[in-house]
């Protein structure tokens, strides 16, 4: 995956960093539905709902965590996360 461009992706609550890390692809639950980012992808700021968010990592796997809500920017290749919730447990 050296020549694949990566996503530089953040997830955060209220009270610390929950996952910090490179990424090929995130997939979140928006209100709207569902919402692929890849790099390279026009700056978007959405609103979570309840739902799973699928981190695809560097290392190609992949990391499942069950949202309840927050936001989601992006902007320039860089993922910030922000979840109501406090953990990443599933």
């Amino acid at each position: 995956m050296a020549d694949q461009k990566m996503l530089s992706v953040q997830v955060v609550s209220r009270t610390d960093v929950l996952w910090n890390g490179k990424a090929a692809m995130v997939s979140v639950p928006s209100v709207d539905g569902q919402l692929g980012i890849l790099p390279g992808r026009q700056p978007v700021i959405a609103a979570l709902g309840r739902g799973t968010m699928t981190i695809k990592g560097s290392d190609d796997q992949s990391h499942e965590v069950q949202v309840s809500g927050g936001f989601v920017s992006l902007d320039s290749d860089h993922v910030t996360v922000v979840m109501d919730n406090d953990t990443m447990d599933a």
